[in-house]
């Protein structure tokens, strides 16, 4: 990637080309070349998260999140309704190691915190402690398996 084509911006998704560019990055990412199945990539909970984008400056997709809240978050923070749930965070194959992720992190806490919430939890994938730990998120709980990959659950107060 050009060092022109490294500028890029976060912002929520609003309207509908918006989700569709959020889906098509996790698409790539998890369903291309994680080979998560597609069935269980997409869910209910798609419809009343609140989506953020990071787009280059001309307009490309570069990478992705999503942040749960309320009743759709409880079952993954334990019940806490103060915490949301990041989740679906994804970067494509060419805007690696550029930010784009740390920076889709901070705007889903923004997200957060103009909702009121006190924390983000998520699940992260082992390989990816490191980078949330740079973050500030601490992890909690034994590993498990979602996707047939090994996770640990994480937590940042805002």
């Amino acid at each position: 990637m050009s060092s022109a084509a490294a500028a890029y911006s976060t912002r929520r998704a609003v309207d509908e080309s918006d989700l569709a560019a959020c889906f098509q990055v996790r698409k790539d990412v998890f369903v291309g070349e994680q080979q998560v199945p597609e069935e269980i990539e997409y869910d209910a909970h798609d419809a009343r998260a609140v989506h953020v984008l990071a787009v280059a400056a001309d307009g490309t997709a570069l990478g992705t999140g999503r942040l749960l809240h309320g009743a759709a978050a409880a079952g993954r923070t334990g019940g806490d309704l103060t915490v949301g749930s990041l989740g679906r965070l994804a970067v494509t194959r060419e805007a690696r190691g550029l930010g784009v992720g740390a920076a889709l992190v901070r705007a889903i806490e923004e997200e957060a915190r103009a909702l009121g919430l006190a924390g983000v939890d998520l699940h992260a994938q082992t390989h990816a402690l490191g980078f949330y730990e740079r973050l500030g998120y601490v992890a909690y709980g034994p590993e498990f398996p979602d996707a047939g990959m090994p996770h640990r659950a994480m937590r940042r107060v805002l």
